[in-house]
């Protein structure tokens, strides 16, 4: 994997009351606030400058430990040129932070045996057969797209010859006009980079498992995660579509002397490529709904997932299920995000935090979305926190994320 794709394969004011949702109507609402003045020392120190620097424009951050809510803050601007702050019930484009809520849904097919982890992905989508570049048409399972293992890859890692951009393939952030299974097949289109299960890429193929959900449960993407993940998680803003296109957060590009504002469809250079944005995406039910980058919501959202997640599955998913997405499915020599990191179902996981050079502890979960967010779970040392931003690509791997990290394990 090129070196300059590491950071991007990170795919990618407190109040001592309740937050100002109170993580209302989510699971995430029983974490009571336990405030941590030392934390709060810090941690605001470095939200603070990052906005007095504009490496952000406007950021919420929570933290739980041991399940209480440690630390809570909007800080910044939601909307720089109208003035709007920040607030906890902001809503965000969370682009790859998708990905742990459909890779959920995913599992929770397997566990009503709608979908098995070893079946080839033609016995959902019968034509969906990309080939190696010597022509031969191999296995794909669904175990290899869970783990980014298929062979396929993304055009934001891409330059501008690459088959993908030539097909038209949707990254799943842009307005392109065209179905899911219309992008499915312009991906099957495009020649294999490796040989499946031989190496690991990050690509679009949690969007190809979203069409996969689709056939297997004859319901669409968004029904599906409503019904497995966000309804008994009791969240109202996750979907695919914003409800409340007031909340959304306006995003905004890093730049000098200070960010920009997106427009549609505007390419955003990350390394020797780019990113391509469309902002309104977010409020378009007519775009194709993206398994990988497509939905949105609040920063509680996230954080009353990955607790879930953290304390066993319920009310989503069994125990054993979550053993399986939380182990080291294809090895550290993947360095999925640097050194020392490995993947499972949904994220990176944390095999060796020295060879990482990290505080986290071994098999921390974690991974980001290009719109600036960045998330980490830390079993081992009961931490879950999240970092939801709408400055790209700052809030997603940028100073400010390895900041708040070693805030949140500073003595």
């Amino acid at each position: 994997m090129r070196t300059w794709m590491k950071p991007l394969a990170v795919a990618l004011g407190l109040a001592l009351t309740a937050p100002a949702v109170a993580l209302a109507a989510s699971r995430a609402d029983t974490l009571a606030p336990a405030p941590d003045a030392a934390l709060k020392a810090r941690i605001d120190g470095v939200l603070d400058r990052a906005i007095a620097e504009q490496r952000l424009v406007g950021v919420v951050v929570l933290v739980a430990r041991d399940g209480k809510l440690v630390y809570h803050r909007a800080a910044g601007l939601a909307d720089r040129e109208a003035g709007r702050p920040m607030t906890e019930d902001a809503v965000f484009r969370f682009s790859s932070v998708t990905k742990p809520f459909v890779s959920a849904a995913i599992m929770r097919l397997v566990e009503q045996g709608k979908v098995r982890l070893d079946d080839p992905v033609t016995a959902y989508l019968p034509d969906f057969k990309p080939k190696l570049a010597s022509g031969t048409t191999p296995v794909i399972t669904i175990h290899q797209l869970l783990t980014h293992t298929a062979g396929l890859t993304y055009g934001l890692a891409e330059g501008p010859s690459h088959p993908y951009h030539a097909l038209g393939v949707s990254d799943g952030i842009d307005l392109s006009g065209i179905s899911l299974d219309e992008n499915v097949r312009r991906i099957g289109q495009a020649p294999l980079a490796f040989p499946p299960g031989s190496k690991w890429r990050y690509s679009v193929a949690i969007d190809v498992l979203g069409d996969v959900v689709e056939k297997a449960a004859g319901k669409t993407l968004p029904e599906v995660v409503a019904e497995t993940v966000t309804t008994p998680l009791g969240l109202k803003d996750a979907g695919f579509v914003a409800k409340d296109a007031a909340r959304l957060a306006t995003p905004y590009a890093n730049a000098q002397p200070a960010p920009t504002r997106m427009t549609d469809n505007q390419d955003v250079p990350i390394g020797p490529t780019f990113v391509r944005f469309a902002p309104s995406r977010a409020t378009h039910a007519e775009e194709f709904p993206s398994g990988g980058a497509g939905m949105v919501g609040k920063a509680g959202d996230v954080l009353a997932l990955l607790e879930a997640l953290r304390k066993g599955g319920a009310p989503i998913l069994k125990g054993a299920t979550v053993a399986e997405m939380t182990k080291d499915q294809v090895g550290p020599q993947a360095a999925t995000q640097g050194p020392g990191w490995g993947f499972g179902y949904g994220w990176a996981v944390l095999d060796d935090p020295a060879l990482a050079k990290t505080p986290q502890g071994a098999g921390t979960l974690a991974w980001g979305g290009v719109y600036g967010h960045n998330w980490f779970v830390d079993p081992k040392n009961g931490l879950t926190v999240v970092l939801m931003s709408n400055t790209a690509f700052e809030g997603m791997n940028g100073q400010v994320t390895r900041e708040l990290r070693d805030a949140v394990y500073a003595k």
